[in-house]
C-alpha cells in the first residue's frame, strides 16, 4: 500500500512529531473524512507500506528525523509558489528556510510543485514567467520532476479575495509552455496536474517510483494519473492560512492534536467501527 501523507494537510511541517511516533507504534487511524464513524487502521511497518509521499510547503521540521524513514521508500512533492504572506499567511521565508530544505532532501526524492497558479494585478503572467525562472535557477541540481497547475474553485474555498483574472485555455497553454522551456534550461521536467496544458501528464502519487504496479485512484479527476492510496491526514488541520486551500473547510482550522493521538483531526468517540485497510 502507498501511503499519502497528506494532501489534506502538511505532515512534514505541522504534525512531524506525531507522524515519526505513529511509525514506532506501527499504525495510524484515519477517519473517512464523509463519514467519521468509518475509521481505518493502516499499519505502518516497512513490510506493509510500498512508500510514503509526503506533501509540504516545508519539510524543515520533518529533515531533523529523516534517518527514521531509512527502511521505506519515500518522495516529497513539495510546493514553492512565488505568493507572498498576502496569499500564503503563515508560511516561512521561502529563500532562506523552505529552499535549503527541499535542497536536503535529494534529487530524487523531491519534486517541486509550483502550484496552483493565478493571476491577478500583482501576480501577473509575466511576475510568474520571472519568478519560476529564479526559482528553477535556484533548485538546479536538487530536482529533476517538477509539477504545475492553475487554482480550481471549490465551494468550501471563498477566492474572490484573490481577485483572479481568468486565463484562456490558449493563454494558460502559453504560460504552461514557457516554463517548461524555463523548467529544461535547468534540467527539470514540468508535468501537469490533472490538467490539459500541452505539457505530459504527472502521476503525483507514482507507483513507479516505488517499484510497485498500482490501479488508477478512481476517486481523484478524470486526467489525473495518481494510482491507489492511502492518505492519513484529515482536513482542516492545516495552519499554514493559504488563501487558496481547498484542505481547510470554509475557513476552519482544528486545534492540533496530541503528538501520540492515534489519528489527526477529532479523536474517536468510542462509537467508530474501525478496519483494517492492509
Amino acid at each position: 500500500m502507498i501511503v499519502s501523507a497528506s494532501r489534506r494537510t502538511d505532515i512534514p511541517a505541522l504534525f512531524s512529531e506525531w507522524f515519526y511516533n505513529r511509525l514506532q507504534a506501527g499504525y495510524v487511524l484515519l477517519k473517512n473524512p464523509y463519514n467519521p464513524l468509518q475509521v481505518g487502521r493502516v499499519t505502518l511497518s516497512p513490510d506493509k507500506v510500498d512508500g510514503f509521499v509526503f506533501w509540504t510547503k516545508n519539510a524543515a521540521p520533518m529533515l531533523k528525523r529523516i534517518h527514521e524513514l531509512d527502511s521505506y521508500k519515500y518522495y516529497f512533492q513539495f510546493t514553492i509558489t512565488p505568493y507572498g504572506k498576502d496569499v500564503e499567511r503563515n508560511i516561512p521565508d521561502k529563500e532562506n528556510i523552505i529552499i535549503p530544505a527541499f535542497k536536503k532532501i535529494g534529487r530524487e526524492k523531491a519534486i517541486w510543485r509550483y502550484d496552483p497558479v493565478f493571476i491577478n494585478d500583482h501576480y501577473t503572467f509575466d511576475y510568474h514567467v520571472k519568478a519560476f525562472s529564479k526559482m528553477a535557477q535556484m533548485l538546479e541540481g536538487h530536482t529533476s520532476r517538477a509539477v504545475m497547475s492553475f487554482v480550481d474553485s471549490y465551494r468550501t474555498v471563498d477566492l474572490r479575495p484573490l481577485n483572479i483574472q481568468p486565463l484562456s485555455p490558449e493563454r494558460q497553454k502559453e504560460l504552461a509552455q514557457l516554463l517548461s522551456e524555463i523548467a529544461a534550461q535547468h534540467g527539470i521536467t514540468l508535468s501537469s496536474c490533472a490538467e490539459e496544458l500541452g505539457l505530459p501528464h504527472s502521476s503525483c502519487v507514482d507507483g513507479a517510483m516505488f517499484g510497485v504496479a498500482k490501479p488508477k485512484d478512481r476517486n481523484q479527476r478524470g486526467l489525473c494519473q495518481c494510482v491507489e492510496s492511502v492518505d492519513i491526514g484529515a482536513y482542516s488541520t492545516c495552519s499554514h492560512g493559504c488563501a487558496y486551500c481547498y484542505a481547510k473547510h470554509y475557513g476552519y482550522v482544528q486545534p492540533p492534536p496530541d503528538v501520540h493521538a492515534e489519528l489527526l483531526g477529532t479523536p474517536l468517540t468510542g462509537e467508530e467501527k474501525i478496519k483494517q485497510r492492509n
